[in-house]
């Protein structure tokens, strides 16, 4: 994670618009999520102005100032000048009592340090030792050059920026002085941390400082009065275009001047700059200089109407303000920009081809150098992936033909049905299982362009083109081939195609009809059985009602004769003429 600059992770996601436009390619690309590479990244903060998201975040260093001013330290603060178009004030005393209620001890504006960069310039080019001139104002341009441009180096005035010179001019009286910057740049919050200044502030961080301590710059600037009567300074043209050439009061003789700024022009420059003899180049890594930074706050207008207004700035500064030499810096200004290397690993040709292979890119012609991914060429991809900074699905053309090559093979091998009709009720494509249910011949591709109806009823089709929705038939018989299938169709709106999806449910039909016929035959198996049973039963009836009356007619008759013959027996039970005795 960067100490300056990093990606809100949620709005971060498969854009790569950062990438591809990162001057240096300081983005790392993994698992979907751009990162900031940090030792590679020169912190131009052009991803903040491009990000559609607004994903970017810069590292706030407020509770550090609130710390310092807190704690009973006396803190100065560096101004830019580019605060004239940020803050729309048109003099400085207006943000020196408000940064005064803030606590901090001195306030002056960086345009003192950039006055005395100045005077150092024409010291160096009176030396007549460079051949070439290139500004050191900008620290993003500078680590530019340090890091991926290093034959420029030695053109590279060996000279603190104006931010570092004021540190060390308020300091020279007062070493235990802190510092605080104020400025519209995120590259100062890294050089700050690498020359000792204590913090850095951005103008909306001021902003919100003010607003939380009650303080209201536009009133103050209605009632301030400017008291300061220091010789004009030409440096406070600094903050645009040709700001640095313009604070010359004299350029010195032996060299053409000119200014460039944004990056791609810089890198131009840069990579041809031994061609060039005796030329003065500013420097600024921004477009339109520092007043487009990106910490600046803009305004209507843009760029023309911030430069309109420093522009204005310095010439009431030029009005209104004695002209006289500048004063001396009184300390060391000298600064040797060393050479930086960024830890990466050089790719060996096998290492990119293998890369290469794994994206289908087997020959310089599959090489589309397409710069989808934010990379110009393939190969420059290929070697951010080596070096870990990258996922080889950042190649969209090869994610684009995976893709449909996997949805090919899906559709294709789908154990499914699928059609693809037009809205004319045409075939565009089927896949094998459809031409097997439907009893289609030859290939899949022989039968485009044939009417959907050829086959099985299109009723279905029509209504999701015409009603907009999807449709489903849970039964559709198949004449050609005797099957049945349930048949969705959906409307593919972008397409403008209709997506007929079939499941073979013959087996299921079958089955059901088997089974219902079984049920039938139970069912009527049944109704023979109850019958036999009701006649069997109805005889039986029959048989015991008969028996039933025989029976109760002999019971009857021994009942009588035993009631009639019971005089004929003795006392002790024996008939009295038992050997005559006869039962009827």
């Amino acid at each position: 994670m960067s100490e300056y600059l990093e990606f809100k992770t949620v709005q971060c996601k498969d854009c790569y618009r950062c990438l591809r436009e990162c001057p240096v390619k300081a983005i790392d690309v993994k698992s979907h999520h751009a990162r900031i590479i940090e030792e590679h990244c020169i912190l131009c903060g052009h991803c903040t102005h491009v990000c559609p998201q607004n994903a970017k975040l810069v590292h706030s260093e407020m509770d550090e100032v609130r710390r310092l001013l807190s704690f009973g330290h006396r803190v100065a603060a560096s101004v830019a000048p580019s605060f004239v178009s940020s803050l729309s004030l048109g003099e400085f005393s207006a943000l020196r009592i408000a940064l005064a209620k803030l606590g901090f001890a001195v306030a002056e504006e960086t345009a003192v340090g950039a006055q005395a960069v100045v005077e150092e310039y024409k010291k160096v080019l009176a030396t007549g030792e460079l051949r070439n001139f290139i500004t050191s104002a900008c620290p993003a341009a500078c680590r530019l050059i340090q890091m991926y441009y290093p034959k420029a180096l030695p053109f590279l005035a060996p000279v603190d920026s104006p931010m570092v010179a004021h540190a060390k001019m308020l300091r020279r009286s007062e070493p235990d002085l802190k510092v605080v910057f104020i400025g519209p740049c995120i590259a100062k919050k890294r050089e700050a941390r690498e020359h000792g200044i204590d913090a850095v502030l951005t103008f909306e961080e001021l902003l919100q400082l003010f607003s939380e301590n009650g303080i209201d710059l536009a009133t103050i600037n209605k009632l301030s009065i400017d008291t300061d009567r220091q010789n004009a300074n030409l440096a406070k043209a600094f903050p645009v275009t040709r700001g640095i050439i313009r604070s010359f009061d004299v350029l010195p003789e032996g060299f053409r001047y000119m200014a460039v700024d944004g990056v791609d022009r810089l890198a131009d420059v840069l990579e041809n700059i031994e061609s060039f003899d005796h030329v003065f180049v500013e420097m600024n890594v921004c477009p339109g200089g520092c007043v487009n930074g990106p910490c600046a706050i803009k305004e209507q207008g843009g760029v023309l109407k911030a430069e309109a207004d420093i522009e204005a700035y310095v010439e009431r500064e030029m009005a209104t303000r004695p002209h006289g030499p500048a004063p001396e810096a009184g300390v060391s200004l000298a600064f040797a920009h060393p050479r930086l290397r960024a830890h990466t690993h050089i790719a060996s040709e096998e290492e990119i081809e293998a890369v290469l292979h794994r994206t289908g890119k087997m020959s310089k012609a599959d090489e589309l150098n397409c710069g989808a991914c934010g990379y110009s060429t393939c190969r420059e991809k290929a070697k951010a992936v080596v070096n870990g900074h990258a996922d080889i699905d950042i190649c969209l053309p090869y994610m684009r033909k995976r893709a449909e090559s996997l949805a090919v093979d899906i559709v294709r091998n789908s154990p499914e049905g699928v059609v693809l009709v037009d809205p004319d009720m045409n075939i565009v494509d089927c896949n094998a299982t459809a031409m097997k249910m439907l009893g289609m011949s030859g290939k899949p591709e022989n039968n485009v362009g044939r009417p959907v109806a050829e086959f099985f009823p299109a009723i279905d089709f029509y209504n999701a083109l015409s009603q907009k929705r999807r449709t489903e038939n849970n039964c559709l018989h198949l004449s050609a081939t005797g099957r049945y299938v349930s048949l969705t169709v959906s409307l593919l709106s972008e397409q403008n195609l209709l997506f007929g999806l079939m499941k073979d449910i013959s087996e299921q039909v079958n089955y059901d009809k088997k089974l219902s016929q079984v049920k039938m035959d139970t069912i009527s198996t049944t109704d023979e059985v109850i019958m036999k049973q009701m006649r069997v039963a109805q005889e039986i009836a029959s048989l015991l009602g008969e028996t039933t009356a025989e029976t109760k007619v002999a019971l009857l008759k021994l009942k009588k004769m035993l009631a009639d013959g019971q005089a004929e027996f003795q006392d002790d039970g024996r008939p009295r003429d038992w050997k005559t005795a006869k039962i009827n």
